[in-house]
């Protein structure tokens, strides 16, 4: 090799010499990162998007009629107990907990003269987001939720972790991966933490109240509920399905964790709508209640064609169902629909449908009325996405007080001495009026009179991580709201229940609760 030094410019040389250095230290670097990468796809761990399996063949059942709904084994004969939750990341978690640990320890005497705790009552329990992970928990463990939520899932650093995991550089093969992103990272983690591998079909055997999570499809915006009537549409099988999926599916924010993606076979399994709601689609003025499940039924009609739809992107529940109480909603007035009708229902024996509707968002001050200055474009894009999802949370519960506004009216029109059917048959069908009524218990910050704590609970940040502080304050804010709740008062001085001696005690420090106008 010739000799590129020059004795006459020993400068020169040295100038030299670094840069061949630099060269040769940029080349190994390069050499470095690329050897570097190569082991990372040769180890990283590529992965493949689990596959629900087809349905063979729909077997029809009486319970599909109600989407399962009405298919319960607890409680007194003549209630109907439903538990809402809202989304709402772990602050939604936390506070449907403490509605779960409250009604474990209110003791009621029932009609039969029995003991029973209210918790042993509920027979339907909606999750969407946040909440969904609470509602699926207890559906799956029932009483050893209470020994193992909290560690398990509330108190832990969930998002901190799973960011973790998304810049683990042995996970970015999987993340590239086709069909496979954030959410599935994220139902592995959740199901290391919570679920270990629980399925539905685990779900169904533990023998709990019927367990109803949604989420959002991502093109049409539909409802999916994570219920066999649901999923027979679908021609899917949902019996293999992990829990830790259907919780990212419901809690997959847009944009923040990519959508868990299914199969659908839509069309292929003999699969035909219940022969009571097919009579309400071809009248041509069907009666007015059953309006919403018509519109359900246009909405799940969406999901039943594989030829156009081979695969579904499901997003957060809380996109189209915040509070989780449009199915409610749906089913209520579906069961007055086939009442005034005249046709007999699996709820006609019921007495008092009570509902729990477990809202745990929340309303952040703000500053901005007070500058000149308009926010910015981020801040403005959280509001306006939030504003339409708070705004029909409260119009589906003053939906749930029409409807036993309407039904009150319709019996006292029924029992009046003025009323014949036979004189009037235009009016016949009120005679057919639902016996049951409504009582719709709200658990919501904004009952809470303590401005402080209501402050403090309303600025907790929609996130998968929580201080524990903050985890404690939400539940005991749930057990203050529900034992001091008007609502909840009337419910028990109209039925035949009462609460024994051992009602547990408002918080030393109680937040207080605003009576609802």
């Amino acid at each position: 090799m010739a000799d590129t030094s020059n004795p006459c410019n020993p400068g020169a040389n040295i100038v030299n010499r670094r840069a061949i250095a630099r060269i040769s230290r940029k080349t190994f670097f390069l050499v470095s990162l690329a050897l570097a990468l190569t082991l990372l796809l040769a180890f990283g761990r590529s992965a493949h998007r689990p596959v629900n399996p087809q349905l063979a063949q729909v077997q029809a059942t009486h319970e599909q009629r109600f989407e399962g709904m009405e298919r319960w084994t607890r409680g007194e004969h003549q209630d109907l107990v439903i538990l809402a939750f809202s989304g709402g990341g772990t602050r939604a978690a936390a506070f449907s907990y403490g509605v779960l640990e409250t009604l474990r320890d209110i003791e009621v005497t029932t009609a039969s003269g029995g003991k029973t705790r209210l918790l042993d009552e509920v027979d339907l329990i909606t999750g969407v987001s946040g909440g969904s992970f609470t509602a699926l928990a207890y559906g799956l463990y029932g009483e050893r939720l209470f020994d193992l939520f909290e560690k398990s899932f509330l108190k832990q650093d969930v998002q901190g972790a799973l960011i973790r995991r998304m810049l683990n550089p042995l996970n970015w093969p999987a993340l590239w991966s086709s069909g496979w992103g954030r959410s599935e990272l994220a139902a592995q983690l959740y199901d290391e933490i919570l679920f270990h591998d629980a399925t539905f079909t685990d779900l169904e055997r533990a023998g709990g109240p019927v367990t109803a999570v949604g989420a959002t499809e991502l093109t049409s915006g539909a409802r999916v509920v994570f219920l066999p009537q649901n999923f027979d549409l679908m021609c899917a099988d949902l019996s293999g399905f992990k829990l830790s999926r259907v919780a990212a599916a419901s809690s997959a924010v847009p944009v923040v964790l990519s959508p868990v993606t299914i199969d659908n076979y839509g069309g292929h399994c003999g699969y035909r709508e219940p022969a009571w709601l097919r009579a309400f689609a071809d009248q041509r003025n069907p009666p007015r209640p059953a309006g919403r499940i018509l519109k359900r039924l246009q909405e799940l009609q969406q999901l039943d064609d594989a030829s156009e739809d081979r695969y579904f992107h499901l997003v957060d529940g809380a996109v189209s169902d915040n509070l989780g109480l449009r199915g409610v909603l749906d089913f209520l007035e579906a069961f007055e629909a086939l009442r005034l009708a005249g046709q007999p229902t699996p709820l006609d024996h019921v007495r008092r449908i009570i509902i729990f509707v477990v809202n745990s968002a929340s309303s952040p001050s703000f500053d901005w009325n007070e500058k000149e200055n308009s926010p910015g474009a981020m801040a403005i894009m959280v509001k306006a996405a939030g504003v339409p999802v708070d705004r029909y949370a409260s119009e589906s519960i003053e939906l749930l007080r029409d409807i036993d506004a309407r039904w009150t009216a319709q019996r006292a029109i029924r029992d009046s001495a003025a009323f014949d059917k036979k004189r009037d048959p235009a009016v016949g069908w009120v005679a057919n009026a639902v016996n049951a009524d409504i009582y719709a218990i709200e658990v919501s910050f904004q009952a809470l009179s303590d401005k402080k704590e209501r402050d403090y609970l309303n600025q907790l940040p929609t996130s998968f991580t929580l201080p524990a502080d903050a985890v404690d304050r939400l539940r005991a804010a749930a057990k203050n709201i529900i034992l001091a709740s008007p609502d909840f008062q009337q419910l028990l001085e109209a039925s035949p229940r009462h609460v024994v001696d051992n009602l547990p005690k408002a918080s030393g420090e109680s937040p207080g609760v605003r009576r609802r106008e």
